[in-house]
């Protein structure tokens, strides 16, 4: 089977129809095979890693569980001092449907960077964070970026895709620019909105909020620029990514995570070897 017909094939299988995609998930069929990423009760499950500081040290309780809910806070900061941070789960992941829910809440944190706020996201096919340095700022890796509206009436779409030491392959070429916005409505407050991501090892990737699909593209890769600090031995340009470890991240903003869930699509993986 060539790869596109397959790629073709998967993407309306995963999907209700092949004709204006959209998730349900609310369907009995889909309930089966889902496990939960996060417990609820603690992050004994995940790694910490904050730019400035060794991996496992999660520096001003930056990750917190409270209420059922993974809570990005830095009461404990002062200055925010670019100490992005990362929270990873604890083995990698190659062919899956990942889901979750996210708000942003609060005010961004002093010293964080403009751009960052009400902006957050997930990380996956990232490096091992036990391989990032210290200086490290981040992790090399493909970004679900999550945004909400800045209540000015500006379309601020979510659900996007960032690039930080990697490329994609968006529309037939390699995307020239870090982010690519996706097509999904802009969600303005402390709303809940549910993401979902269907990665399918080095093939395709696809984005879904609230349940209708936002974005496409394939062939996740080392490349790129943005990412700072890292091991040049990690960083080999060109290298396919078919799998890397998933991570929520933190950048400034307070934000929220709930019903991190995720299902093994491996089977894929064996039709397209097919």
């Amino acid at each position: 089977m060539k790869r596109t017909t397959f790629i073709a094939l998967i993407s309306c299988s995963i999907f209700a129809g092949c004709g204006g995609i959209k998730q349900n998930s609310n369907q009995s069929d889909d309930k089966k095979g889902w496990v939960s990423l996060f417990n609820g009760k603690d992050i004994n499950d995940w790694f910490v890693k904050v730019h400035h500081h060794e991996v496992g040290e999660n520096f001003g309780n930056t990750f917190r569980v409270e209420d059922g809910i993974i809570k990005v806070r830095y009461d404990q900061y002062g200055d925010f001092n670019d100490q992005f941070a990362h929270l990873y789960y604890k083995t990698p992941f190659s062919y899956y449907h990942l889901k979750f829910e996210y708000r942003f809440v609060g005010k961004l944190q002093k010293g964080a960077p403009e751009y960052t706020l009400l902006n957050s996201g997930v990380m996956f096919h990232s490096q091992d964070p036990r391989t990032m340095l210290k200086e490290q700022d981040w992790p090399i890796s493909v970004e679900m970026q999550l945004l909400a509206g800045l209540g000015d009436g500006n379309p601020r779409p979510t659900g996007n895709m960032c690039s930080p030491g990697t490329n994609v392959v968006y529309k037939g070429k390699i995307a020239d620019s870090h982010c690519l916005n996706s097509t999904s409505k802009t969600y303005d407050g402390d709303q809940w909105v549910r993401g979902e991501l269907i990665v399918l090892g080095d093939s395709l990737i696809t984005h879904v909020i609230n349940g209708d699909t936002v974005l496409q593209y394939s062939k996740p890769q080392i490349g790129g620029g943005v990412a700072n600090g890292y091991d040049p031995k990690i960083k080999i340009d060109g290298k396919l990514l078919s799998s890397g470890f998933i991570a929520l991240q933190s950048e400034g903003q307070p934000v929220d995570f709930k019903n991190i869930e995720i299902k093994d699509l491996s089977r894929l993986k064996r039709t397209a070897k097919k």
